[in-house]
């Protein structure tokens, strides 16, 4: 546990940045170490030095390492995108999933196309073959990820490779992020 590793005599960030003197109970020191001042510059901006200690101090030891991470990685989103935050790239990220089904879906209606002007036979099994063992190969590298986003995704490319109305989701550009 970090809260147990033993701290150098320097003032961790937080402290540095408050300009206050750093005490051996400072909430603070075992996640913002002295080394690392801009970690808690941008959490400071964003939610302030009161707040976050409201927040380390109602989450149970065990989990505030876990929570000062969510906190810097949310104030780093929230200072590249002060509309989005976070939101802007998971919407991002969704996009280019759709995009990616949409792809998915006319490769296949292109291959199921192919296949029914090829001659049947040996050379049509042998296509088969190799495009279910790519598939396989491609579903066992994402580690089964494919099969639960489809199942819990919001978002279907229908049998025509249209898309639904994505005007709801923010835009985020590729410069922001």
């Amino acid at each position: 546990m970090r809260s147990h590793e033993p701290r150098s005599t320097s003032s961790c960030a937080a402290c540095k940045l408050l300009k206050r003197r750093c005490s051996p109970t400072c909430i603070f020191a075992p996640y913002f170490r002295s080394d690392e001042p801009k970690k808690f510059a941008k959490v400071h901006k964003v939610f302030g030095a009161s707040n976050v200690s409201k927040i380390l101090i109602e989450v149970p030891e065990e989990q505030r390492e876990d929570t000062v991470n969510s906190l810097v990685y949310e104030a780093e989103a929230r200072l590249r995108d002060p509309v989005y935050g976070c939101i802007g790239a998971i919407a991002l990220l969704q996009r280019k999933m759709i995009e990616l089904q949409h792809d998915l879906a006319l490769a296949r209606a292109r291959l199921a196309r192919y296949a029914a002007n090829y001659p049947t036979g040996v050379a049509g099994t042998e296509l088969d073959r190799l495009t279910m063992t790519g598939l396989g190969e491609f579903l066992v590298a994402c580690g089964g990820f494919m099969d639960s986003f489809n199942q819990s995704s919001s978002y279907q490319v229908n049998q025509d490779a249209h898309m639904y109305d994505l005007t709801q989701i923010p835009y985020v550009y590729h410069d922001q992020l």
